[in-house]
């Protein structure tokens, strides 16, 4: 399935589809997700958490940072979609990451697609 261009209670969310090219660095980001929003113009960037390499999700990798700040840049919002559970607990640090993205509005980490649509409301 192709990336869509939905709306979520008059919020333009492009969400990528989970059969995308990976997403492993800040030029990945760059080039799959943030090139594709200039097409569609939304406000928020729904990618599928599989997309990511796991090197997103180990914080001392500064990949998710390099990407969270290329996001905030491009004055676009980044929603991680899908169960991270296991990087979840494999990590000390990224629970924190989480907890603070989702209390904020440049990044959220949501189970599904529901829970964006409900986030936005």
């Amino acid at each position: 399935m192709p990336d869509r261009l939905v709306t979520h209670h008059g919020v333009p969310v492009l969400v990528c589809a989970a059969d995308g090219p990976p997403i492993a660095t800040e030029q990945d980001a760059l080039d799959h997700l943030i090139g594709a929003a200039y097409q569609h113009a939304p406000d928020v960037v729904a990618v599928p958490a599989q997309r990511f390499d796991d090197a997103f999700f180990d914080l001392s990798s500064g990949v998710a940072g390099a990407i969270l700040q290329k996001f905030v840049s491009y004055r676009l919002r980044l929603v991680v979609v899908g169960d991270i559970a296991h990087h979840l607990r494999a990590s000390k640090a990224l629970p924190d990451l989480v907890r603070e993205s989702n209390r904020g509005t440049h990044a959220w980490f949501v189970d599904d697609l529901d829970a964006l649509a409900d986030r936005l409301a």
